[in-house]
């Protein structure tokens, strides 16, 4: 099946604390069903003091989102679902909403 969700894809949640709010996908984990938002759903992780971080103590980490909680966001802004359709040889993505080619 192809891939309505890419990295680099400008994305909004649609449930959650950060419900509404914009980022870009950084990390897509296919077989989980999962992608990772920059700056979004942020956790809070006590860590141990190592070698490499000395100090240890309470640090923010982003948090994986599934699938169905994010939805692409068009050329407006808005959440849209996405679309295929064969331009030439190519299959590209399509945002419900606008008709408009989602690069990526």
């Amino acid at each position: 099946m192809a891939a309505k969700i890419k990295k680099g894809d400008r994305v909004i949640l649609l449930t959650g604390k950060d419900k509404g709010r914009t980022g870009q996908v950084t990390k897509v984990l296919p077989k989980d069903g999962r992608v990772y938002v920059a700056g979004l759903n942020l956790v809070q992780r006590h860590t141990k003091p190592t070698q490499a971080d000395p100090n240890g103590g309470i640090k923010s980490k982003e948090a994986s989102v599934h699938l169905s909680n994010v939805a692409i966001a068009d050329s407006n802004g808005k959440p849209t679902r996405v679309g295929f359709r064969i331009d030439g040889d190519k299959k590209v993505r399509v945002a419900k909403t606008t008709g408009e080619v989602i690069n990526g």
